[in-house]
């Protein structure tokens, strides 16, 4: 009876939400006809087991909006490739040519559901229908779509746009008031370029030891993570490449790279970025019993800046609001400002991806459908209703507002340009063993922080053996690699 009367409560709520939402959908429209008609609409998004999810946050609201209009959900992801269940020298399951294979079929599906990576290759191989020209004949208002999204589409089909993006998550730097007041320092600012930031830190970093206070750190957890990967946010707007588009031949032994490896080398030297802990003290110190926060140097009060996804700010907002709960914590006055730049590519930041892209088959039986289906995901009020989630960033910055009476600077998170697309992923499906050659990277770029190796001395170890296991990856494709990690030891300079 409880679960009854639980359902009842839940239907109606739902009811309540999706009504205004059907009259805007209709409002102004020509009334369709009543023959029920199919929508067909496939993903590779991994979507297919969890039919529940995808229907609450993409179709449900269209399908009572529209209840002539049956959608049809075609999952091209491999149950294989879903579940793991990939055999030793077993080649994976090609999700993007299977998608590939199911938009040129007898039955194709109306509207294709992809990852903002993938994009590139969809359009190049001219399978997406351009939505420009629907855009302008219907007056679909794209300004009040945030940059970050907007123009990452636009980047995607060469200045066109051929698919849109209902929500996105994105990252913002953020920062700790009291401490820029105890410094004496000038708070943060947007459009600031990483050297200004850096710059930044050097004045706020204190202390030793525990007390230790650092003043930037690519990552908020606890000892500034791994800085191999925490640094391509910085890389990635200057499109920095580790091999070359056909993923035979390294291109790491080069200027540019040398550059990005010794400036970041002497800034954990001059002690910008959290110290590199041995593992047991950093064990220590993210389970510590006394600090409920141990795991995060910004919350615990051990960080000044540092990057942040939009989703971790519930998390500090309840560890405010709750404080008198946590022993030894103290509130954090803080505001954020939008992720550094470089002044060769002002403005483009890293950490952005663009969620439920969506765009039109070019094969599509029923191409006015699906353009109104995406036309209502990318609209003012399902972007109005999604927008009460806390963890999710709508693509209408009318309806971006801090929640729960916050008052931070919201724009910092979507006023930027996300990084041109470096889409190796059919590299990466055809060589599963290629993320090996990444590691001896890792491993050369921690002796180079260690002093051990000079950067380019690095580098070029690191081309030489890259280049080999991609050799290796070319003539046995799908084959164990052989053990590259004693060619990965660095020589010190000498």
């Amino acid at each position: 009876m409880i679960n009854m009367t639980r359902k009842v409560i839940v239907t109606t709520l739902t009811l309540a939400l999706m009504a205004p939402l059907a009259v805007a959908c209709t409002k102004g429209e020509k009334a369709d006809d009543n023959q029920e008609r199919v929508l067909k609409i496939a993903t590779n998004m991994g979507y297919g087991g969890n039919y529940e999810y995808f229907t609450q946050q993409f179709t449900e609201i269209f399908e009572f909006a529209n209840p002539n209009i049956r959608l049809e959900i075609i999952s091209t992801m491999d149950e294989k490739f879903m579940n793991g269940n990939i055999q030793p020298g077993e080649k994976m399951p090609d999700p993007m040519e299977k998608l590939k294979e199911v938009m040129q079929g007898d039955n194709p599906p109306d509207v294709v559901m992809l990852g903002y990576e993938q994009l590139p290759e969809i359009i190049e191989s001219n399978l997406l229908l351009q939505l420009d020209s629907r855009i302008t004949k219907d007056k679909f208002d794209t300004t009040g779509i945030v940059p970050a999204v907007i123009e990452g589409m636009k980047n995607a089909g060469g200045g066109k746009l051929y698919a849109l993006a209902p929500t996105f998550s994105s990252s913002a730097l953020i920062y700790n008031k009291k401490m820029f007041q105890d410094a004496g320092v000038d708070y943060p600012k947007d459009g600031m370029t990483w050297d200004e930031t850096f710059d930044l830190s050097k004045r706020l970093a204190k202390g030793e030891g525990d007390k230790r206070i650092n003043g930037f750190s690519f990552t908020t957890q606890a000892q500034g993570g791994d800085l191999f990967y925490g640094m391509q946010m910085y890389t990635a707007p200057l499109q920095l490449k580790m091999f070359d588009d056909a993923g035979e031949k390294m291109t790491v032994d080069t200027d540019q790279w040398e550059k990005v490896w010794a400036k970041m080398a002497q800034l954990q030297k001059d002690n910008v970025f959290p110290a590199v802990a041995d593992p047991q003290k950093q064990m220590n110190q993210r389970f510590d019993q006394n600090n409920p926060f141990a795991y995060d140097d910004f919350m615990s009060g051990r960080l000044a800046m540092g990057i942040l996804n939009y989703g971790q700010i519930q998390q500090l907002t309840n560890a405010n609001k709750n404080a008198a709960n946590y022993k030894g914590f103290t509130p954090i006055d803080w505001d954020v400002v939008t992720i550094p730049s470089h002044p060769e590519a002002k403005g483009v930041g890293g950490s952005i991806y663009m969620n439920g892209i969506m765009g039109i088959n070019a094969k599509s039986q029923n191409p006015d459908d699906a353009w109104k289906f995406i036309k209502f995901i990318n609209g003012d009020e399902w972007a109005k209703l999604k927008s009460r989630s806390q963890n999710m960033l709508v693509a209408r910055s009318k309806y971006l507002k801090p929640t729960e009476g916050l008052d931070f600077h919201m724009e910092a998170f979507y006023n930027v340009t996300p990084a041109p697309i470096e889409d190796n992923s059919k590299i990466y499906r055809n060589n599963p063993n290629i993320y090996q050659v990444q590691e001896i990277g890792r491993k050369l770029f921690a002796d180079v922080l260690q002093g051990k190796i000079t950067a380019r001395e690095a580098l070029k170890k690191w081309q030489t053996d890259g280049d080999a296991m991609l050799k290796q990856m070319k003539e046995n494709p799908g084959a164990p690699l052989q053990p590259m990690m004693n060619q990965a030891q660095a020589v010190p300079a000498g």
